[in-house]
């Protein structure tokens, strides 16, 4: 009898979503499964919204940006639905027994990590595959979507180079990872930038703009400075850390309330730190400095030949397991190949960039200022 497999997208979109789509449903149809795809990531298993991923259906996708399922960034567990937030899980459940499904491929980041493995334990069977441009996605060599982000903000900052030169100026371009500093690390190396700013290593406002002013007094006007999104001062990652441990290690629910909304102020109020961050460095070192936001360009877009492949091969992957009755896991890439890793192993942990990594140390080599 033919085995019935769901698969949603969730969280933010990224390249190579579509690939992987593909992949499992390819591989499923050499396993005499049949693939049904839930719009809008895990809001579509409350709403019960299929489409029905057959051979017409997949084909042509595989070089197309985005996902042709739609995402979005709900919670099984805590989902708004008009003007209330709902415990969803029951429904999901209701959703996965009415379709018979054998089991459920969520293909998502870190939250959709957390997200499965809420499921798993409330009986569902489900496997996922890691997506996210930030790379942060623990226990896996690399995530699809990270390689064509990678290649855009490093042609963003060869474009840069242009007008910096020109102008003689400094360029402060902002790129995203909130948490952790793989792409604003690996795009600035490509790209050649002169200072990287990660949130893995906190910066020195003053150091940053010293290391510019020697430039200039050696005879290059012109600095690109790559900044992560989650990048801080030595100052900010104090009060950051001080405000994270106030929370928890509140006590009553009053106390752990406050501390949570001081800890969601304090990261409000960051979002713009590297238009302040623009402007003290041209404070610092009277050098005009303009910002550069790259945002969603970074996530959208066709995927990479990189991104193609290892979305396919982890998909192929998961249709090999699903055949094989395995659950409960993530798909990792390890190496050429992958392999399957318990979701307790993965959801509720970050793959930071280590300080000893070989990027950081390069990047040292190269005289580039990580602002420490």
């Amino acid at each position: 009898m033919a085995k019935y497999i769901g698969i949603l997208t969730s969280g933010g979109d990224s390249p190579g979503l579509n690939a992987a789509i593909r992949g499992v449903g390819k591989g499923s149809q050499c396993f005499d499964m049949e693939l049904i795809g839930f719009m809008d990531g895990f809001r579509g298993l409350v709403q019960n919204r299929t489409m029905r991923l057959n051979n017409q259906i997949l084909s042509g996708i595989l070089t197309h940006g985005g996902t042709i399922l739609g995402t979005s960034r709900d919670k099984p567990h805590k989902m708004t639905l008009g003007d209330e937030t709902r415990d969803m899980t029951d429904v999901i459940v209701e959703t996965y027994n009415r379709h018979h499904l054998d089991a459920l491929v969520c293909i998502g980041g870190g939250g959709t990590q957390k997200n499965a493995l809420r499921l798993h334990e409330a009986g569902l069977r489900v496997i996922t595959l890691p997506k996210t441009i930030d790379n942060d996605v623990a226990k896996t060599d690399i995530t699809f979507g990270f390689d064509t982000a990678l290649g855009i903000a490093t042609e963003a900052i060869d474009r840069l180079h242009s007008t910096a030169t020109s102008h003689h100026r400094i360029i402060v371009v902002e790129i995203m990872g909130h948490r952790a500093g793989w792409l604003a690390l690996g795009a600035g190396i490509a790209g050649g930038a002169d200072v990287v700013l990660i949130p893995e290593i906190p910066y020195s406002l003053e150091g940053v703009a010293e290391a510019i002013k020697q430039r200039a007094r050696g005879g290059k006007r012109f600095s690109i400075v790559a900044v992560a999104e989650g990048a801080m001062t030595v100052e900010q990652a104090a009060k950051f850390e001080a405000l994270s441990h106030r929370k928890d290690k509140a006590g009553s629910k009053e106390h752990k309330s406050k501390a949570s909304a001081e800890l969601a102020a304090f990261q409000k109020q960051h979002v713009d730190h590297t238009v302040q961050l623009t402007q003290q460095l041209e404070q610092l070192t009277r050098i005009e400095s303009r910002l550069t936001i790259l945002g969603h360009l970074q996530r959208g877009g066709t995927p990479s030949a990189a991104d193609r492949l290892l979305a396919t091969r982890l998909g192929t992957a998961c249709a090999e397991l699903l055949n094989e009755g395995v659950h409960g896991v993530m798909v990792a890439a390890r190496g050429d190949g992958a392999k399957p890793v318990p979701l307790k192993k993965v959801a509720g942990k970050t793959k930071l960039v280590p300080l000893d990594h070989p990027w950081i140390q390069s990047a040292r080599l190269v005289g580039t200022c990580l602002g420490d």
